[in-house]
């Protein structure tokens, strides 16, 4: 064999031992990064839920316990637990009294109540005042009520409550005060109107929603790995897959972040072996009480997440965000919170939570 032959076969046998490093190299690379299969992934939050089979967030009602779009934290037994009476106020409903003669039963009342609980897209309530205790509660049996009142919320995130909602307000209330012999008075409509107007002009100019999103730099992720690497910052699997929840320190209260990411890959076959190289961190700014003190969190945990997962934080167009930034959002965070507080709309309260829903 000629010296220029075993030159070209040394050559070729390097050639080719290059494009096999090359390829084991890059298989490696585009391997998802895997969870720890001897470390726990992340515990479960409660399956109790405020959505709909079709998985569309309901709307809260007046005398229910608020959960946040799936996530009930109430198997939580060392959580305190979030007030579960939410009912009409003048802040944000338009309400009518329903006067009797005598009292009734709550019987009678259950019987007389509308078939759904909306006028249009708005809530709608009817409350009574028990004889025994003077409290205003929701009809029950086995309870004397000596009065009633109806009420319709004035604004939410669908807009102010219109004229054809008002109307079929006062059809409902009305009905139902045929119903129990109840003398009625209603606010007028165009004063009704104009004072949800305004309050919705207000939630619109200091609703808020933060989103950061963590992209990876180089290999890719695997659910697993995902949930592993957020139940270390106390994210808990939520209802929906795809989906993590921080609980806030309050049993029944909406989470304080949420963590999503592709649902397809959390469902899929072998999850293993799904490629997951976007997730996003959300914080529903009304939602969450400021003493959680959620902004700083979102913060924190975002960064905490890109060094261990070898990840950059980027805004919703994919650019870094930086520290100065992340400042100046904060900043304009303590005067959002400072303006729902004056208005009684404190972020984190019933109220708040029903205006921005």
């Amino acid at each position: 064999m000629s010296t220029l032959q075993i030159s070209l076969a040394v050559a070729g046998g390097l050639v080719l031992a290059g494009i096999v490093a090359h390829s084991a190299w890059s298989s490696r690379k585009n391997t998802p990064r895997q969870a720890d299969p001897e470390a726990p992934i992340a515990p479960s939050a409660s399956s109790s839920s405020s959505l709909d089979d079709a998985g569309e967030q309901r709307e809260p009602v007046f005398d229910a316990a608020m959960s946040f779009d799936g996530e009930s934290l109430s198997d939580l037994p060392h959580l305190p637990t979030a007030d579960k009476r939410l009912g009409l106020d003048a802040l944000i409903d338009v309400i009518a009294p329903l006067t009797l003669d005598a009292p009734i039963y709550g019987e009678a009342a259950l019987t007389a109540m509308p078939a759904t609980r909306r006028a249009g897209s708005k809530p709608f309530a009817i409350e009574g005042q028990n004889a025994a205790t003077r409290c205003w509660e929701t009809p029950a049996a086995g309870q004397r009520y000596s009065s009633f009142q109806a009420g319709v919320q004035m604004a939410n995130r669908t807009g102010a409550l219109n004229e054809i909602e008002y109307s079929e307000f006062v059809m409902k209330a009305q009905t139902f005060a045929d119903a129990i012999n109840a003398a009625t008075d209603f606010p007028e409509m165009l004063d009704a109107v104009a004072h949800a107007r305004e309050l919705d002009q207000f939630a619109s100019s200091h609703d808020a929603h933060l989103g950061f999103s963590l992209r990876a730099l180089q290999a890719a992720w695997s659910p697993g790995y995902i949930q592993q690497c957020a139940a270390r910052q106390g994210f808990v699997l939520g209802a929906i897959p795809g989906r993590m929840v921080l609980p806030a320190a309050t049993a029944g209260l909406p989470p304080v972040l949420n963590l999503v990411f592709d649902p397809q890959a959390a469902l899929a076959q072998d999850p293993a072996q799904s490629a997951v190289r976007e997730v996003a961190l959300n914080l529903e700014v009304p939602h969450v009480d400021r003493s959680e003190s959620p902004f700083v969190r979102l913060r924190e945990i975002a960064q905490m997440l890109a060094e261990a997962m070898d990840g950059v934080v980027t805004d919703g167009n994919g650019q870094p965000l930086q520290s100065e930034a992340m400042d100046q959002i904060g900043s304009e965070l303590e005067q959002l919170y400072d303006a729902l507080d004056a208005r009684d709309f404190s972020a984190g309260s019933g109220l708040a939570r029903r205006l921005f829903s």
